[in-house]
């Protein structure tokens, strides 16, 4: 199963190992790096969107490895750039209570537009893969298309969903979704919540309080608050990640439409700016263009010699 969510990865990041990061890996095939050729890799990483900050510490630390260790072949020196990116992808996951209480509640946040109902989606297929039970709870309720487009995937992945009527209390509605997941024994709740602008004071009110509810009919819940960024937006998706993460406590990040972008470097800025862990990444549009993200393989496909 590894090589097939490798092979996803690899689908995923296509756009940017043909365009900035395959660009950076040529860079390396030379005999020796010099000044010159450090410019170089510091314009593609941040072209790349690793952003100028995570670019200028990503780089000391490889050169003070490379002097350390008196680096100068190209391809040694990649070497030492992709370890310390895993290095950096690498974001410790605070470990959860064991056994986890059931049902597994997944609070999903994320702007409207950034894939959030298909991100979902695609977690229900692939718990359903695995033989579990599912629920959608469609707290979204200011919008009925959200509402529906929500029960058209949440059939395509085999997933009950609860819903009511728009305009309807979307904490009530997480609390009926609690209550149908206890009586029908299902082992995963994930609640999709309204994502207008993130700098709106009363949506981060409102998700504050279907947190509350969640974790009031359910403690621990919700166990996993999963932010779904576009990997399109860029740089913009780390003030949308600052923003979230103070209003619900965001535990991982869903990156949606990575295939869709040249700009794969966006990751390493969220794991060193802000230190939430990518949990999964969205490598197409259909049901099973999903992998759980792996450091390793991530920088491998990003950047293993041609």
């Amino acid at each position: 199963m590894l090589s097939v969510f490798r092979q996803r990865t690899e689908q995923g990041l296509r756009r940017s190992k043909e365009t900035w990061f395959g660009r950076l890996s040529r860079l390396f095939n030379r005999a020796a790096i010099d000044e010159a050729v450090w410019g170089e890799v510091e314009e593609l990483l941040i072209a790349a969107d690793v952003g100028v900050a995570t670019t200028a510490k990503l780089l000391e630390l490889v050169k003070e490895h490379a002097q350390r260790r008196r680096l100068e072949g190209g391809p040694e020196v990649r070497a030492v750039l992709m370890e310390e990116m895993v290095r950096m992808l690498s974001v410790e996951v605070p470990e959860q209570p064991s056994p986890t209480p059931m049902p597994l509640v997944i609070l999903t946040v994320g702007v409207n537009g950034s894939g959030k109902t298909t991100s979902i989606a695609k977690l229900a297929h692939s718990y359903r893969e695995a033989g579990q039970s599912v629920i959608l709870a469609a707290a979204d309720t200011f919008r009925a298309a959200a509402i529906d487009q929500l029960r058209v995937w949440g059939a395509r992945a085999g997933a009950d969903v609860i819903a009511h009527q728009p305009g309807a209390d979307p904490g009530a509605v997480v609390f009926d979704a609690l209550e149908a997941a206890r009586h029908r024994g299902s082992k995963v709740v994930i609640i999709d919540t309204a994502g207008r602008l993130h700098t709106k004071f009363n949506l981060m009110e409102e998700l504050k309080k279907i947190s509350r509810v969640a974790s009031r009919s359910h403690p621990p819940a919700p166990q996993e608050v999963l932010l779904v960024l576009d990997a399109t937006t860029g740089q913009n998706g780390l003030a949308q990640a600052r923003y979230f993460t103070e209003a619900v406590g965001v535990t991982g990040i869903f990156l949606a439409k990575l295939d869709g972008t040249s700009k794969g470097g966006i990751v390493l800025a969220i794991c060193d700016q802000l230190k939430i862990p990518i949990k999964y990444i969205g490598t197409g549009e259909g049901l099973d263009d999903l992998a759980p993200f792996h450091p390793r393989p991530f920088v491998e496909a990003l950047l293993a010699p041609y």
